[in-house]
């Protein structure tokens, strides 16, 4: 056997002879036994990194995949980060949802935790992550972690961190945390007791649904009709509890989609936005007649919003995150919401305008609630991926039920006056133009090729796109007075309309990210729309084919 050879399978053996979990010990094993070189060095190839996301991969035995003995080191990493802050006896309040080995994840983060001098509360079972972001403030913790992998593939898992602000991390808190990560050498000098932590009750659970109540005004319709899905993950039971102490009529569950399960079993990718997420809701939908249908993602941070359109198969239409963040804003200001509305580059210029016309401010920010949340004053977020942040003062972070919430009131108001989302959205239009959205994203096995895609597009920067001219090039590497650097590239556009794009690579999945907007005037009212519309979707194609030309993808 080679020497290069030789040395990975005795890397692989001291990882299983530490390694706590006797299902991936089983698995390494075997890989070892069979001396499948290729497999171990896919998961010896280095380490999963921490990042402002935290860590999320496939699970599995090795550095390069999740598993407790990962999972271990980046509590520890974590553990002495904090008392490293002065932060000793503080208390980690720790969440986690249904995914394989979310518990598991969470019991050996509260061991580790107490084992290092912290104390732990561990949520009393698989809850929505906005439960633990509510709850780090609420018990005055010093950090929160958060079990989950959100809507990744079954396969996944993750772990994300906040820190006592209720905030997720931003820099330089995870380069310090991922120094102190690779400072464990060894899983025996990590201490893990056999117990000593707390495990919470409802209590925390039910300040968070009474804090639901600051969302709806008082008074409110309440009539809304709808169709929910859980999307098989953790929202359905605190969806009902939030839905009954609102005194909105009980949703109509998916049943198939209803209770979690892991494998996540009736979809390809158990994200609202994938093709084909919503079709089992879309069958309820057409049995039950509702108002609206709402989904959440599988951790119920995020909200997806679909409503009746005859013109599409169906019957019905999922709204894109920027047409669900335009309503919110609306009604909040209609409200009398004040404060700063906030959202991140890559969402909709919309929110600019709507917030100049109401007086109340705005702030543009990086991609991620890591970013929204830390907003002076902030009032309201969003970003165009389907999430809100509609109760700042109560969790500082996306929140799936919260926004369901808002949306079943705005939907209810509406129905007052015989109107709908859709009617809300066409006079949005009419008022500050239409801002047509839409995305070219791009899944890759090979990292290279979106490495490769940037570079050839810095280095030859498109002069138009579907006719429009390049007015502004600008690499968001450089960082500017509004915005840290980050990797990405944003080009302004004008000519017969003006429009926007901005390449990113995605922080949690394997693809190149393009988000698109063109912005339609409509000068004579609704009977122009279904123009501008078309026109719209025509601009938008032919940017995704030129731009997808320029990248090489």
């Amino acid at each position: 056997m080679a020497q290069e050879a030789q040395d990975l399978i005795a890397q692989a053996q001291a990882w299983l002879a530490e390694d706590p979990d006797p299902d991936t010990r089983d698995e390494l094993a075997k890989l070892i036994e069979a001396g499948d070189t290729e497999e171990l060095g896919a998961r010896f190839a280095g380490t999963l990194q921490f990042g402002t996301a935290g860590l999320r991969g496939e699970l599995g035995a090795g550095p390069m995949r999740m598993n407790r003995s990962v999972v271990i080191r980046a509590a520890a990493g974590l553990a002495a980060y904090l008392k490293a802050k002065g932060e000793s006896g503080g208390l980690v309040v720790i969440g986690y949802d249904a995914r394989y080995k979310s518990a598991d994840f969470a019991r050996d983060t509260a061991a580790v935790m107490t084992g290092a001098g912290l104390r732990a509360a561990l949520l009393p079972r698989p809850l929505p992550t906005p439960v633990l972001a509510y709850a780090i403030r609420h018990l005055g913790a010093v950090a929160g972690v958060e079990v989950t992998a959100s809507h990744n593939p079954p396969r996944d898992n993750g772990y994300k961190v906040y820190l006592g602000d209720g905030s997720q991390i931003v820099p330089p808190a995870d380069g310090e945390i991922a120094a102190e990560i690779d400072a464990v050498r060894s899983l025996s000098d990590v201490p893990r007791p056999e117990s000593g932590w707390e495990t919470l009750g409802d209590e925390v659970l039910q300040a968070y649904l009474e804090r639901t109540d600051a969302v709806l005004s008082n008074g409110s319709p309440r009539t809304a009709r709808v169709v929910y899905t859980a999307m098989h993950g953790v929202g359905k039971d605190v969806v009902l509890a939030a839905w009954e102490r609102a005194g909105f009529p009980a949703p109509v569950l998916v049943a198939e989609q209803a209770e979690p399960d892991p494998a996540f079993p009736t979809v390809a990718f158990p994200n609202p936005e994938e093709p084909g997420a919503m079709d089992l809701a879309f069958a309820t939908a057409r049995e039950a007649r509702p108002d609206v249908v709402i989904a959440n993602d599988p951790d119920a941070d995020r909200c997806a919003v679909a409503v009746p359109d005859d013109s599409v198969q169906g019957g019905w239409r999922m709204l894109r995150g920027d047409e669900v963040g335009a309503l919110l804003a609306a009604h909040l200001v209609h409200k009398g919401a004040r404060g700063v509305f906030a959202e991140s580059i890559v969402s909709s210029s919309l929110l600019g305008r709507i917030a100049a016309a109401a007086g109340v401010g705005y702030e543009e920010t990086l991609t991620g609630f890591k970013w929204i949340a830390r907003v002076d004053g902030l009032r309201y977020g969003y970003e165009e991926a389907l999430g809100y942040c509609v109760d700042p003062e109560g969790v500082r972070d996306k929140d799936g039920i919260t926004a369901a919430l808002l949306v079943a009131e705005l939907v209810s108001e509406l129905k007052e006056h015989d109107r709908t989302l859709s009617d809300l959205l066409d006079d949005l239009a009419v008022a500050h133009g239409l801002h047509a959205t839409d995305q070219l994203s791009v899944r890759v096995e090979d990292l290279s090729i979106i490495a490769d895609a940037m570079r050839r597009l810095r280095e030859r920067p498109p002069v138009t796109l579907a006719g429009l001219r390049v007015t502004s090039a600008e690499d968001l590497t450089k960082g500017s007075d509004r915005l840290p650097p980050t990797d990405g590239l944003r080009y302004y556009l004008d000519g017969a309309y003006k429009a926007r794009v901005i390449v990113r690579p995605s922080g949690t999945e394997p693809k190149l990210k393009c988000y698109l907007e063109v912005v339609i005037p409509v000068a004579d009212g609704t009977s122009e729309l279904a123009d501008a519309r078309g026109r719209a979707t025509e601009v938008l194609t032919a940017i995704k084919r030129d731009l997808a030309e320029a990248a090489g993808i």
